[in-house]
This record gives structure tokens, C-alpha cells and sequence, in this order.
């Protein structure tokens, strides 16, 4: 980004005493070919969403080749999309997206409904009708590609809602548990590797734990959905920022409904760190599961065998202008 580009925060309210965290993010996604792709369909989920708690103040995305046309549009969730062709014969694939967004802090979340009566209101009753927010729920209730609903994932989450527990104190407790009985090892799976499997060897990713708490929550009848996104991670002591070094980030994000029928609440949980995420999770999107709002994918004819390099850098906003001023 030039530094014309750099977004310009005086305009913002002085009135207002909320805490405003302002973050740069660099998404960089290089695939290499050993042939050439003739063909090459895609589709990127890089556009951080707009939220009570975060405003994306300005995004880019330069992809080299560079395509004729990027379409953008939103899916069936809501989150944007960015998509684009490219049909001229290429041996390698950069897509570099650039954001600025804005976020306040959300607070912690309040205890509320009981998890059995919430699970209660989400089931299915002929006749009966929803409120939007909760019928727009109801969609993150079921299986999906990489979260299943298994008696094992019941007796794993019976431990941590009780009867007459609130949908929070639940999903706090489950939450903890999975952060301290499962293992952060990126060796130990892949995309594809199913959550029984991760639920088996108590080893993963935060993909994988996400995954693993969502099957855990629908299993009992609350509506959850996979959050894509990143975290601010902070340097150890008296050492700079490591440019790209960073990933993409994933947590879960449960439904509470509301009482008498009125709209609930979201409740996002970060299984892999054990908080609720505030004003270090910037979110890009949501759906099922990973496969609804992977960061980029696609179709492609040609191409042979392929390799694909990421590159992520989350960076506070000063720290990103007064690196960009020195350069």
C-alpha cells in the first residue's frame, strides 16, 4: 500500500471515549505450478466483514497475473467475495490483499438463557414459527463437510453444560477444556483431516478445534458457525515484528436466543487460546465449517504438480505507518 494510502483517522469522533484498535492486515497467497495452468476459476474470502465492533476502512487486493475482470458479491452468510478467471497460460498465482479495519471493544459476554431451554427454542416444532435471527440460525445446526454430530461429542460437552447452566458458563467451560486437554501441534493434521480423528489423538490446529467444539456444540442443539479470521500476535520482549510470520486464525461463534421470542445474541469462543475474542480478533467471516470461507480456492485446468506459500502480517496501525514513513 502507498502511503497515500495509509487511512487517515482524523475524521473519528473525539466525543466518543470507546477505545478505537486500528490494524493492518497482509494476507500474501503465492502458488507455484511446475506447468503451465491454461484455465484458473477463483474465489477469495480476504474481505473483513462489517461489524457493531469492527468497520473495515479500507481493502485491496492485487493478483498477478493480473485478471481482466474481479467480480465481487455476497454469499448465502453474508460475507463477501471476491472472484476472478484468469485464461492465459500461467506458471505461478499471487494474490496479496491489503486491509485496514477499526475495532472497539465488544465486552465480555453476559450469562443469559440456559443452554437446555436455547437448545429447546432451536429444535424443531411443526407449525412453529421463528424470529429471522433465529431462523437464520437454525442453518448452523447440522452436520456439515468437517463437523459432525456423534454421541462421543455429547458425553464430551455434558461435562461442561449442566442442567439449567447458562449458554455462556457452557461454552466458556467447554472452551477451557478443549484449550487445556488438546495440543496445538500444526504437524499432527491437515485440511482434510476429519474431527474424529482430531478428537482421538488430542492434537491440532485452531481449524481443527474450531471444528472439533462446533461438532461438540450442535451434537447438544446449539447453533454454532466457524469464524475465519486473524489475531494480533505480539513479538517476545525487545525483539521486532516478524513480517509474514503470522497465519490465519479460526474460533466458533454460538447462537443464545433471546427471551420471548426476541432476537439473541452471537457468543464468539476461541477454543484454541481459551478467551473470548475482543479487540485482538478481527474477523473475515463465517459459515458451516472451513470449507464455506477458506481464505482462497478454486478450479483450475493444467498446472501439474503445485506448491502455495502464505504469507500473514497483522501489525498495529501506528507501528504499520511509522514502518511505511521509514522506508
Amino acid at each position: 500500500m502507498a502511503e497515500q494510502d495509509i487511512p487517515d483517522q482524523d475524521g473519528c469522533d473525539e466525543d466518543d471515549d470507546a477505545a478505537r484498535f486500528v490494524y493492518q492486515i497482509r494476507h500474501q497467497t503465492i502458488y507455484q505450478y511446475s506447468l503451465p495452468v491454461r484455465l484458473s476459476h477463483q474465489v477469495l474470502h480476504l474481505t473483513p466483514r462489517e461489524l457493531p465492533w469492527q468497520r473495515c476502512l479500507s481493502h485491496n487486493v492485487n493478483i498477478l497475473p493480473a485478471p481482466q475482470v474481479v467480480r465481487s458479491y455476497e454469499d448465502n452468510f453474508g460475507n463477501v467475495i471476491k472472484a476472478f478467471s484468469l485464461d492465459t497460460d500461467h506458471t505461478s498465482l499471487d494474490v496479496h490483499a491489503d486491509s485496514w479495519v477499526e475495532l472497539t471493544s465488544r465486552g465480555q459476554p453476559q450469562a443469559g438463557m440456559a443452554w437446555d431451554e436455547a437448545a429447546m427454542l432451536m429444535s424443531y416444532h411443526g407449525g412453529q414459527s421463528m424470529p429471522p435471527g433465529m431462523l437464520d440460525a437454525s442453518n448452523f445446526l447440522f452436520e456439515s463437510s468437517h463437523v459432525r454430530i456423534k454421541r462421543e461429542f455429547i458425553r464430551y460437552a455434558a461435562e461442561c453444560f449442566g442442567p439449567g447452566m447458562s449458554v455462556v458458563d457452557g461454552v466458556r467451560a467447554l472452551m477451557l477444556r478443549i484449550h487445556e486437554e488438546f495440543a496445538f501441534d500444526p504437524a499432527a493434521t491437515t485440511v482434510s483431516t476429519p474431527v474424529t480423528e482430531v478428537f482421538a489423538n488430542r492434537r491440532g490446529v485452531c481449524q481443527d478445534f474450531a471444528h472439533l467444539m462446533l461438532s461438540c456444540l450442535r451434537s447438544i442443539g446449539l447453533a454454532a458457525r466457524y469464524v475465519s479470521g486473524y489475531l494480533l500476535t505480539e513479538p517476545p520482549p525487545g525483539q521486532p515484528r516478524l513480517i509474514g510470520a503470522d497465519a490465519s486464525h479460526a474460533w466458533v461463534s454460538v447462537y443464545c436466543p433471546g427471551p420471548a421470542g426476541s432476537e439473541g445474541v452471537w457468543i464468539d469462543a476461541d477454543p484454541t487460546n481459551g478467551i473470548f475474542p475482543d479487540t485482538s480478533h478481527i474477523t473475515l467471516g463465517w459459515g458451516r465449517d472451513f470449507l464455506d470461507i477458506s481464505p482462497l480456492r478454486g478450479v483450475l485446468i493444467g498446472g501439474g504438480q503445485q506448491s502455495m506459500q502464505v504469507a500473514v502480517t497483522v501489525m498495529p496501525g501506528e507501528e504499520a505507518r511509522g514502518l511505511q514513513l521509514a522506508i
